[in-house]
């Protein structure tokens, strides 16, 4: 959306002043997003009456596409990559003009580009873009599916196939690996699990089958069952893709590759791991273009918030960010240092993996093989003349002890613990045999925390949960909350995406003490409850409270 229209529309629709404008111009800027988001996320005005709004300044209607229902041969008249880089989805025809809906219908490259492939007049419409995505990637995979069912069928017809045994030549393996239909099969699992939001890919041998799961919003899905005899194939290519040794099946192996789907641009980070049945393959996806999140969009409550900022902005001291795998603690961190990054400071990271690529500072990822441990790489770090030092993970009480003593030295350390709340990280790090005294004098605050399903915006509605469930969180039974029915835009599975719940506990000089005495981690929760902490349920049933996410999903997350 152009923004000097968009502003236009908040000074006239919205009440907005130019100051206030301007404001929301440098808080675009700053956390590298558009000004309609920043404007969508204030919730200053909804999103349909911002489109409509847009729409009447551009003289086109505006089309609620969550309620349209869209033919897939009009769809399939514009190629997947053109529609997905114009945002353009055809609704209607009438004699030799064609309705498209569009998320710039301003843009006059992009309407004559649209008459010369489809030689007809174009009307253009206004819909939501994040829409048009939803259903262009719905559409994307019916298609994914079918070329996996064509390569599948061309694998099976394969006469090498079954002369590949456990102990099969190399050769052969690396050949039949680059066959197309291989090259196809791993390519649409791949642009799958892109489309559909995936995190990781699973890729399981039993022993009569190859199993595909995909971990969507959190929750493991199982998409496919391919046959066992592919399972060479399949891994070879992937170790091919990864730069491993396909020769050596009998060793764990990491690897990594970049891959492209559109405009979009993919990392991935690949482990294999050898099992009974052959090597257990897990690709980790990262998408680039999801990378810049900052503090304001990990949806973390106003008054945690405003606790947590002025720990974030001390000049020295350790701040810990805790929780299991997968939720979210790296993105937190990022978000941190997206906002506390500028010219002024030297920011450091240490990582294992460095996940996504941030301007201004220097990362680092572990390497062992090349001595760079934690411990290692963060005494060279302290070498560099650093004001701020991510460490990815504390491991050990070697690292422990050097980026506790980093903190006392006038640097602001972020790290991060696995522990299931903020007070157990304090008994957890005098486990490592860390003195009472350096946690004490070193820690400014611990942020736990996890991540809830959120609720699809396009099919939301208000239910009643079961009664078992309310009375388990103490609800009153009969209350009514929002789930999703279920949609093309979430998969049916009623949600799409997800938002962080926390738990923040301060270093309070009572905390302090508390720590000095090796008190346990209950006494220590009880205390910080007492100084304002808000526990990480009641902040999981504030946003269900919202309608952002279900009973359900908050007692799956925050079971004791």
């Amino acid at each position: 959306m152009n923004d000097l229209l968009l502003g236009r529309i908040l000074r006239r629709h919205a009440g907005l002043d130019d100051a206030a404008v301007a404001d929301l111009n440098h808080e675009a800027v700053k956390t590298e997003a558009t000004l309609e988001q920043v404007v969508l996320r204030r919730k200053l005005v909804t999103r349909d009456q911002l489109y409509e709004q847009f729409a009447r300044e551009l003289n086109v209607p505006y089309i609620d596409l969550a309620n349209f229902m869209v033919d897939p041969e009009l769809v399939a008249l514009i190629p997947e990559e053109t529609a997905r880089r114009l945002r353009a989805i055809p609704l209607f025809q009438i004699d030799g003009s064609l309705t498209v809906a569009m998320a710039s219908p301003d843009d006059i490259g992009a309407l004559d580009e649209l008459r010369r492939i489809l030689s007809l007049e174009i009307n253009p419409a206004l819909a939501d873009p994040q829409t048009i995505d939803d259903i262009l990637s719905h559409h994307g995979q019916g298609a994914h599916g079918a070329a996996v069912e064509s390569a599948l069928t061309e694998l099976e017809a394969d006469q090498a196939l079954h002369f590949i045994e456990a102990e099969a030549a190399d050769k052969t393996l690396e050949q039949l690996a680059s066959e197309a239909p291989v090259v196809r099969l791993v390519n649409s699992m791949l642009e799958q699990a892109a489309v559909e939001r995936a995190s990781d890919i699973h890729i399981e041998p039993d022993e009569d089958t190859l199993r595909v799961r995909m971990r969507i919003d959190g929750l493991l899905r199982e998409t496919g069952q391919w046959p066992a005899k592919l399972h060479p194939a399949v891994v070879s290519r992937i170790k091919i893709l990864s730069g491993m040794d396909i020769s050596d099946k009998r060793r764990p192996q990491d690897g990594r590759f970049e891959v492209e789907f559109g405009t979009r641009q993919v990392d991935t980070r690949v482990s294999t791991f050898p099992t009974v049945h052959g090597e257990n393959v897990v690709i980790r996806l990262l998408d680039k273009a999801g990378q810049h999140i900052g503090l304001p969009d990990l949806g973390m409550a106003p008054e945690t918030m405003s606790r947590f900022e002025p720990v974030y902005r001390q000049p020295h001291g350790i701040i810990l960010v805790t929780g299991p795998t997968g939720s979210g603690k790296t993105t937190t961190l990022y978000a941190v240092l997206s906002v506390l990054n500028s010219p002024e400071k030297n920011i450091v990271t240490l990582e294992d993996p460095v996940e996504y690529r941030l301007p201004l500072i220097r990362q680092c990822q572990v390497n062992p093989k090349a001595g760079v441990t934690f411990a290692t790489g963060l005494r060279a770090i302290l070498r560099q003349d650093p004001d701020i030092i991510l460490v990815g993970e504390i491991r050990d009480g070697e690292t422990a002890e050097i980026a506790f003593q980093a903190a006392l030295t006038g640097h602001l350390v972020l790290s991060t613990l696995h522990t299931n709340d903020a007070a157990s990280a304090l008994t957890r790090m005098i486990d490592m045999r860390l003195e009472p005294f350096l946690i004490s004098s070193s820690v400014i605050g611990i942020l736990a925390q996890r991540l809830l399903r959120r609720v699809c915006e396009r099919c939301a509605e208000t239910y009643v949960p079961d009664e078992a469930v309310l009375r388990r969180l103490g609800i009153e039974p009969g209350t009514r909350f929002t789930h999703g029915r279920g949609c093309p835009a979430c998969g049916e599975r009623g949600f799409r995406g997800r938002l962080g719940v926390y738990e923040l506990l301060l270093m309070t000089p009572e905390v302090q003490h508390m720590v000095m005495e090796r008190r346990s981690a209950d006494e220590i929760n009880v205390r910080a409850l007492s100084q304002g902490m808000v526990p990480m349920r009641d902040d999981a049933l504030a946003n269900a409270a919202k309608g952002l996410t279900t009973p359900e999903e908050v007692l799956r997350v925050t079971q004791d």
